[in-house]
């Protein structure tokens, strides 16, 4: 697959869409923490985990779950329901996997170039926590 086309995107594996989306919002909030001030990168570091962690990933997905389309919903359960049985450091099996399910979801707004609902939800990330 050499083109991302929506169809394309769809098929491919949640867990490589969690892999997109982990870096999407990585980025994402550690674009907003760099403009707030003139901080050392150990503190910019700091205020970046404390956002982009499977706890909080956890809660944003909770937050908008019910705002989701059907077809948002299948790509976030189908990452879900991947990764059973496996954690993340101080977070439960749950968090970790409703925390994919919110990186999935990244992952398929970025790569479908569906900008609106990306920033959307991108944002709702930063309000939620």
């Amino acid at each position: 697959m050499d083109k991302f086309t929506n169809e394309n995107v769809k098929n491919m594996q949640p867990l490589v869409l969690a892999f997109v989306g982990d870096g999407v919002h990585t980025l994402f909030v550690r674009e907003r923490v760099s403009i707030k001030g003139d901080y050392k990168v150990n503190e910019l570091n700091r205020m970046v985990k404390e956002k982009v962690n499977a706890g909080m990933q956890c809660k944003v997905f909770k937050a908008i779950e019910e705002e989701l389309t059907e077809e948002e919903h299948s790509i976030a359960y189908r990452a879900r329901n991947g990764v059973k049985g496996q954690g993340a450091k101080n977070y439960s099996a749950t968090e970790y996997n409703y925390a994919t399910a919110f990186e999935a979801l990244v992952g398929y707004l970025y790569l479908t170039k569906n900008q609106e609902r990306l920033l959307y939800i991108l944002e709702r990330s930063l309000k939620e926590n």
